[in-house]
């Protein structure tokens, strides 16, 4: 008996993302007296709250993202392949990659969240969304691309569309774009060309709701909006764009309809589960919320699978306060920890009690020495609340190194208000919205919506 217990091979946890939940789920994990497999289609961790930076010439994206065979190179019962899951097999316990299967004893899914337009897919090409390195990379050239056109523009009126940035979407995405692009505008690029002030630049920033912020206490919202304006953001609210086309995005506030001419439109308005969520509803009969999101159990399971997790962005967790858990890192990583902490009682015999998200508070940056953060128990704006903000992401960033060179370079913007990385970069072969000989943005052929996560 001794020898059959010794032969027997150890419980396998694949997990499916390398984010916040499918890494902290594998940390976790890596003393446990298991086996794990982390399969995601990108070899790194990307932090994701400040990929706006990257898009905004703040930071590369080397210094945000983390190889996760680096990260996890410690752990001698984990093993990471790069690869995407097409479909499941819950009975067999399977999954199935593109040119490989893998058995599970448990399985992880935490693929996340892409785009929303609504049914306006049409829309992702001429307003990217932010999601990945590859958007980010595009937003920042069609940034830096508009001044660069303004420059050598003759027109007033074409001018003026090249130095109009209208950003979708007022959450924390929205805000931190409008903020960044203001301060690039205003302050960092004011000296740098000859024949147009940037200080001219007009920046909108466009939400549905009647604040930005929704989901922040309306007094932060209030504060956040004084400081965009103060950095020269026009904000609209109770603002719903009807259509984006030609240079032009169509907007309607109550009876009002009009048509603003814009270069750059960027879209921060809404996300849908990625495409596991269907996977899973179709082969586990998990039910989905409206935007595909598996609707999971306390415990974070899928209903009649015990041993298929969700966890993330992709887990629709309504089960505290009988609404679903904000999509933010800080639930990804809490909901990670807990299933490879529950996996780890089941294996001997025990229980747990049903996840329960434990409040960190929220956080949302708009500009130099301005933020604002909602810890439940204290509300800050201003100063204080941008050096809450400062610590918390340099604390959170995967990597020693990481962690250093973004307090270095920070350090450096802070005091010189300048931006290093403002590159214009992209490839016409890679996918990439590229603009021909006229200034028109086009679609090459064989690209890809870059919207794909």
């Amino acid at each position: 008996m001794a020898d059959a217990a010794q032969n027997q091979s150890p419980h396998h946890v694949v997990i499916v993302g390398g984010g916040f939940g499918g890494l902290y789920a594998a940390q976790a994990l890596g003393r446990a007296s298991v086996k794990v497999t982390l399969v995601d289609k990108r070899n790194f961790h990307l932090f994701q709250p400040l990929l706006y930076q990257v898009a905004t010439g703040s930071l590369s994206p080397a210094d945000i993202s983390s190889p996760l065979r680096a990260v996890l190179s410690k752990d001698r019962n984990t093993k990471v392949l790069l690869g995407e899951v097409k479909d499941i097999d819950p009975q067999q316990q399977k999954i199935f990659l593109a040119n490989e299967e893998l058995t599970y004893d448990t399985l992880i899914v935490a693929t996340g969240v892409s785009h929303h337009y609504f049914g306006n897919e049409q829309w992702a090409t001429v307003a990217p969304g932010l999601k990945t390195i590859e958007n980010a990379l595009e937003i920042r050239r069609r940034i830096f691309w508009a001044f660069e056109e303004a420059e050598k523009e003759k027109d007033a009126e074409k001018r003026r569309a090249w130095l109009t940035f209208a950003i979708v979407g007022g959450g924390p995405t929205g805000v931190e774009l409008a903020g960044a692009i203001a301060e690039l505008a205003f302050s960092t690029l004011k000296k740098d060309f000859r024949d147009i002030d940037t200080t001219e630049t007009k920046i909108l920033l466009l939400e549905g709701a009647d604040r930005i912020l929704p989901p922040y206490p309306p007094e932060l919202s209030a504060k956040a909006l004084s400081a965009l304006e103060k950095l020269g953001v026009t904000v609209q609210t109770k603002t719903i764009v009807t259509d984006i086309g030609n240079n032009i995005i169509t907007t309607k506030q109550g009876d009002r309809i009009e048509e603003i001419p814009a270069r750059t439109i960027l879209w921060a308005a809404g996300v849908k589960a990625s495409k596991m969520g269907k996977v899973l509803a179709e082969r586990t009969g998990a039910e989905l919320d409206r935007v595909g999101r598996a609707v999971v159990q306390p415990d974070l399971s899928i209903p009649n699978y015990p041993n298929i997790f969700v966890i993330g962005d992709l887990a629709s967790f309504s089960h505290q306060d009988n609404k679903p858990l904000p999509g933010i890192a800080p639930v990804a990583m809490q909901q990670g920890e807990y299933v490879a902490k529950l996996i780890k009682k089941r294996l001997l015999g025990q229980t747990a009690p049903p996840f329960r998200y434990v409040e960190t508070g929220s956080l949302a940056v708009i500009g130099r020495n301005a933020a604002v953060v909602d810890l439940g128990y204290l509300k800050l704006s201003g100063f204080l609340a941008w050096l809450i903000w400062v610590f918390v992401h340099i604390y959170y960033l995967i990597e020693f190194d990481n962690k250093l060179i973004v307090m270095i370079q920070w350090a450096w913007n802070y005091f010189t208000r300048q931006r290093g990385a403002r590159l214009i970069t992209g490839d016409e072969s890679l996918g990439l919205v590229a603009s021909d000989t006229k200034g028109d943005y086009f679609v090459p052929q064989k690209s890809k919506s870059p919207v794909e996560v």
